[in-house]
């Protein structure tokens, strides 16, 4: 049922298995914990964050009662419920439980297992949420290794992890480091991934960022282009990454005194927002709120 979509009817029965496995096995055995942590998974795929984080902390006092500590099971419902905390906005919380995983994997495994390095990644993103960026770039700079000494230079979690030490450089104002590491992602990625893939204008978006942050607005400009390129033939032309690409485009215009290129772009990003939300909608007011200011000028 689970496999179908039918998530209420997988619920029911995986709930029914629980109560009937309860009955025969008793309250702590590893096929309750497996039920728990079903139910977990389903829950957090129709949504019910709270129902999940309930079954997976119930499953995880059985895994720790009836499994090794350093059982890969725990780590996995640990790692759910860090998944839940970061989609809460609880990164203290959530970092709390990488942490035990990493401890956990290093223990299991040694320090340079290639799932230690998906753990100092998730630690690293709670660290960027955090602000503490310093730690962030440590974290990720430590996963940067293991998955090149694993995997190779032209992987896709290379260039992802070289794009989130990009991001965290850009936060410390770090803008040419950032820009080497943006570049380099976006080298890996047009190689495996082709040149119209979403992934890839991410990266053209995160270095024409840069280029807008430091003052060079004409390479900012060139790379918005490949950008909304990109955008265009992947997401198509109606989508939210391809409006905000036109508003950028449109604010460096503005701030090259280019008023009429500038209100080109947002009135076209001003045409997609209606036509997608209608007149009454705050994406809309966005961006009059744009043009207004350009008329202002």
């Amino acid at each position: 049922h689970q496999e179908r979509g039918d998530y209420d009817e997988a619920k029911t029965m995986f709930e029914q298995a629980l109560r009937t496995g309860k009955a025969a096995l008793g309250d702590k055995h590893p096929e309750i914990a497996s039920t728990l942590n079903k139910i977990g998974n389903l829950s957090y795929e129709m949504g019910d964050l709270d129902s999940a984080m309930k079954y997976y902390e119930e499953g995880l006092v059985i895994e720790r009662f009836v499994l090794d500590r350093d059982h890969p099971h725990i780590m996995v419902t640990l790692t759910n419920i860090a998944q839940i905390y970061k989609q809460r906005g609880s990164y203290s919380a959530a970092l709390k439980h990488y942490r035990e995983v990493h401890f956990m994997q290093v223990r299991a495994y040694g320090p340079n297992h290639i799932d230690v390095a998906a753990t100092l990644s998730s630690m690293g993103l709670m660290k960027y949420q955090m602000k503490d960026y310093r730690s962030a770039f440590d974290l990720y700079q430590e996963a940067l290794r293991i998955r090149r000494d694993h995997l190779g230079e032209d992987n896709a979690e290379v260039a992802s992890t070289l794009n989130s030490i990009g991001l965290v450089l850009f936060k410390q104002e770090m803008f040419e480091i950032a820009k080497q590491c943006f570049m380099e992602s976006l080298r890996i990625r047009r190689k495996l991934l082709g040149p119209n893939h979403r992934d890839v204008a991410i990266l053209w978006y995160n270095i024409a960022t840069i280029f807008l942050e430091i003052g060079e607005d004409d390479e900012a400009m060139k790379y918005y282009r490949e950008t909304l390129r990109v955008e265009r033939e992947a997401l198509g032309e109606e989508h939210h990454d391809v409006v905000l690409t036109l508003q950028h485009m449109g604010q460096v215009h503005q701030q090259k005194g280019e008023l009429d290129e500038a209100l080109m772009y947002f009135r076209e990003a001003l045409r997609i927002e209606r036509k997608k939300h209608g007149n009454e909608h705050v994406s809309v007011a966005k961006v009059l709120n744009l043009i207004g200011n350009i008329h202002l000028q």
